[in-house]
This record gives C-alpha cells, structure tokens and sequence, in this order.
C-alpha cells in the first residue's frame, strides 16, 4: 500500500523522485491522524507555495485508489486513511509468513565480524560483555538478511603483556598457586606488576625483553605463554557456554605472528615505511593523524601490524564484503589508521569494506572498570547472580514452574543482554538490578512474560489452527490494527538495525511489539465463543508470539514457554 501511494505521489509530483517521496511519507503517531502522511514543506520553495496549500492542491488532484477510505490536510500533511478491513488483511497476510522479517538480501556476500577478542590472561570482565552482545547480534541480524557470516574471536594472546606476565610469574607466581587458582592468580600477578614497576621502572625493560624472546621463538617463554593461553580459553568458553554463544573461529593475534613480515614488506615496497627513534612507522600526517606504529625499536611488532596481517589474511580467505570490527569508542583512532594504511596500499574495498563499529562503556556504580587498577567485576558472576536473583523471584511468584533452573538461566542471561542492546551502542550501559530484572519496565523480563503470556493463550486453546483463514473484520479494532502495525514493521527494522550496525533497533521493537500485544490483550477477550472471532484472535496472539520469539532471538535471547 505504501509502494501505491509511493506511485500515485510521484505522479502529481514531477519535481520528486519515487525514492525521494518514499523517504518522505511518515506514519503519523496517532492513528486518529491516518495511516501513512505525506509532509509538503520540502516543495514549498520549488513551487513557490505555502506547504499548506500545496497539501490541499494535491488533495484535489489525487484519485482515490480502492484501499484508501479518506484522504485529508492536516497543516502541512497529506494524510491518507487505510481501508481497515483491507489494512488488516495485507498485514495478517504478511506477517503470518513464516520467512517474515528474512531476507535473501545477502545471499552471495560475506560479512566478517571480529567480536569478543578478550586479552588472555585477564578475566572476561563485564566490559567485555558489550562486544559479545552487541557482535552476537549483528551475526544474527545478518544471517537473517542471508548474509554468509564469519564469527571470529581475535583473542589478545601476543604482545608485551605477556612479557610481563612471564616476568611476574617468574619472581612472584608458582605453578602450583596458577594450577588452583586459574586466572584469578593471572590477574593477581599482572595487578602487582604494575604495581611493582611504579615502584622501579626496569621491570618494564624486562617486561619488553621477554616479549621480545616470545618474538624470537625461545622455548621456555612460548611454553609459558601457551599455558597461559590454555587457562584463559577454557574460561573464556564456560562464559560463552552460558551466553549461549559460538564462535566460527578463535584465532588470536598470535595466529598473525608469522604473517607480519609479509606486512613490513608490502608496506616497504610500497614506500610507505620510514624510520622514526629507531621505530617502524607509516607516517599519516597528511590524513591528520598520528602515525600509525608498524614495528617496535627493538625490532618486535605491535597489534597494529598483527590487525593489518588479519585483514590481508581473512579478505584472502573469506573475500569479505565487509569486515566488521566492534570494539570500544577508545580504539577509534586505531582503527582509522589501521584501514587508512591498507587502503594506501591500493586496496579500494577498503573504503567501505572495514568498519569500526564503536560503544560506549560499562560501569558498575558509575565506575569504569579497569583490569590493570584490579576494579574488575567477572561477566560470569554478573550472569550468575541475574540467574540467581530470577530463581529467587520465580521462588517467590510460581514455586511449583517445572525446571526452574532452565528458566532462571534464559531470563536472566536474556536480562543482562537486554539491558545492554535496548541502548544505542554508543551509549553507556549501567548495571542496576532493580531496572535490569523489573518484569513491568521496558526490560528483557517485560519481552520474555508477553512471550510467556501468548504461549499460555494458545495451550488453552484446543481447536486453534494456525493455516485457518481469518475473517478480518474481528481485528479492525485500535488495538487489533495497532498491534498488527506494529508486527508489521518487523522487515524494516532488521534491514534498519543491518544498515546502522545497531542492534537496538531490534530490542526497541521488542518492547512495543510487547506493549501493543498488552493493550491489546486487555482490552479485547480472546478465547471467545464464536468460532469466527476466537480464531482471528487467536491468530493474532500466534502470530505475535512468533514475531516476540525472532526478535529476542535477534538479540541472542532464547524465550521461555513458562513463567
């Protein structure tokens, strides 16, 4: 319907383009307003006319097609009103397609998303928890629209921490103490090295020695480092186990290690490297930036040159369109100089073909946690206690609900995920349990009890068939039509999600979807006597619930059938 208007617009419109009308025409916030206006103050310089005038000439030239009741000004606004029993069927049609809200968009592309990628050694904090989130997210946002996509985990196992992991192991640690402890005693070991170098500056010479030894192939320092790295791994997977969460490929800056001379040669050939104090360098003043650090002065590399072995290796072996990197805003200009460096080397795709997908931090109190200072809260305790707090809830409401464990574990995980995608990512996320575990705000639970609600509806309705065909003119009500309107709009807003990197977007949706169902809900009974009725109700209820269920998965939330 919008795609007529779209037509008949551009017809009486010879200054507009399809495109550019299509852009234009809004769906206004009332309903009493009309289904889809058309705003006309663009044309009043063109036309040399007021908008409200221009409004009421179109109004006069326009033929009403059949699916449209009423045409009328409002200002500046052209508003059209839908037919509703028409309005009510091309959206039932339309959402009770099972593929609703797929595409075949991506089909032949390939989208790489480097996501997750914790430093080794250091516990999976709550930090980390937005890359994975949000990553997780955009691989299922994309797979949706047919997109081929590679889930790669660049885990931070290579480069001068771990020189100071070996050195502080080394005076300090024992290996019967990292063997009970795991990476607590990791973590405890880093924390005092920093520690002890405020203190005398020349552990940091150690520190870059051993890394250099690591560069060199000396046995004892890389067998140090491989255990290491074995102890975090494990960790890292128990947390993304609980998540719900895989991954296509872990592979980690050490993965790039013999990869990088193949860099300082393309960078040399090219006349892109120069010396600056003893260091490698591609200098980028001329893009206003800082250049951009290719190989230490001792010779050793830096994970900008181990991010630009990555790029060459993955276009090379997945021939991405897109290589999507979601990391903190603070690595912003690391990024910029990382892609402007492949790009000098003649690689166009790289304009568009590498994007920096930035957000904001995490905080606990207001205090942004930091691995070096040891203010460090565990993503896996912070899943614990909101699995722990739902059981205590679901304790106090439904103590007799089968398999409390598994519903406590989906309500809260899908909390915690919730309460960071429902923000722009740019945003700040703040843990606060009242907000993030509330089962009447704008929450994960909220999402999850509507699932929850519809799926209770449709088991106390026996003779419920969900390919029957539905009379219309039962969903003609507000409520009805707001709901379905708002179904509707599922398509959009995975393609406007893909297109912003924003999975917001989606959760948003969620929560009005859930709101609009409610309404509906109470002001309309369901399980009605009249055969006719219930089942057109009833359709909207199973629809819903579908749209409820591909929408959190999205977001990488399971639901839950009981609550």
């Amino acid at each position: 319907m919008k795609e007529q208007i779209v037509t008949l617009l551009a017809e009486h419109l010879p200054s507009l383009t399809e495109a550019e009308v299509r852009e234009l025409i809004e769906i206004p916030p009332n309903p009493e307003m009309g289904d889809f206006a058309f705003p006309c103050f663009r044309l009043a310089k063109t036309l040399r006319k007021a908008p409200p005038v221009i409004a009421q000439e179109l109004h006069d030239s326009i033929t009403l097609p059949e699916f449209v009741e009423e045409l009328r000004v409002v200002g500046a606004y052209l508003n059209f009103f839908i037919k509703k029993e028409v309005f009510a069927d091309t959206l039932l049609s339309a959402v009770r397609n099972n593929n609703f809200g797929a595409s075949t968009e991506g089909e032949g592309h390939t989208i790489c998303i480097d996501y997750s990628s914790p430093n080794v050694a250091k516990n999976f904090h709550v930090g980390h928890l937005r890359t994975t989130i949000i990553g997780n997210s955009l691989y299922k946002i994309y797979s949706k629209l047919g997109y081929h996509v590679e889930r790669i985990n660049h885990l931070g196992d290579w480069g001068t921490q771990f020189g100071k992991l070996i050195v502080a192991y080394k005076k300090w640690g024992s290996e019967d103490a990292v063997k009970e402890k795991g990476i607590e005693e990791l973590m405890r070991l880093y924390v005092l090295f920093h520690q002890e170098a405020d203190k005398d500056p020349a552990l940091e010479d150690e520190a870059r020695f051993w890394f250099a030894e690591m560069e060199r192939g000396n046995e004892e320092a890389l067998q140090i480092w491989q255990w290491f790295v074995e102890i975090s791994l494990e960790e890292f997977k128990r947390t993304y186990r609980l998540l719900g969460m895989e991954f296509d490929h872990y592979m980690g800056e050490s993965f790039y290690r013999d990869k990088t001379e193949d860099v300082v040669n393309r960078l040399s050939t090219a006349g892109l490297l120069t010396e600056s104090e003893g260091a490698k360098i591609v200098d980028l003043e001329a893009y206003d930036m800082a250049p951009c650090l290719i190989l230490k002065n001792d010779g050793s590399s830096i994970y900008a040159t181990r991010d630009l072995a990555a790029i060459f290796y993955r276009k090379e072996n997945y021939n991405f369109d897109k290589c999507l990197y979601v990391t903190g805003q603070e690595q912003r200009l690391h990024f910029q100089q990382v892609f402007k460096v492949v790009e000098l080397l003649g690689n166009e795709w790289a304009k568009d073909g590498l994007v920096h997908i930035p957000y904001g931090l995490v905080s606990l109190g207001g205090e942004k946690l930091s691995s070096r200072d040891g203010n460090v809260i565990y993503a896996e305790d912070i899943l614990l206690e909101a699995i722990s707090k739902i059981k205590e809830i679901i304790q106090q409401k439904n103590p007799d609900l089968e398999d409390k464990d598994t519903v406590a574990r989906h309500i809260g995980v899908g909390a915690v995920i919730f309460n960071d995608l429902y923000n722009q990512r740019i945003k700040d996320v703040s843990f606060r349990w009242e907000h993030l575990l509330n089962f009447d705000g704008e929450t994960g639970p909220y999402v999850q009890y509507t699932y929850a609600r519809c799926s209770s509806i449709l088991r106390k309705v026996e003779d419920f068939d969900a390919s029957a065909d539905v009379d219309v003119s039962f969903l003609t009500d507000e409520a009805s039509l707001g709901l379905l309107k708002e179904l509707g709009r599922f398509p959009a807003v995975v393609k406007e999600a893909a297109t912003r990197y924003e999975p917001s977007v989606v959760a948003r949706f969620s929560i009005a979807v859930a709101q609009a169902f409610n309404h509906y809900y109470t002001v309309n009974r369901i399980n009605v006597e009249d055969p006719a009725e219930r089942t057109a109700r009833v359709m909207l209820v199973d629809i819903t619930r579908r749209v409820l269920r591909d929408a959190l998965d999205l977001l990488g939330i399971t639901c839950v059938e009981k609550m």
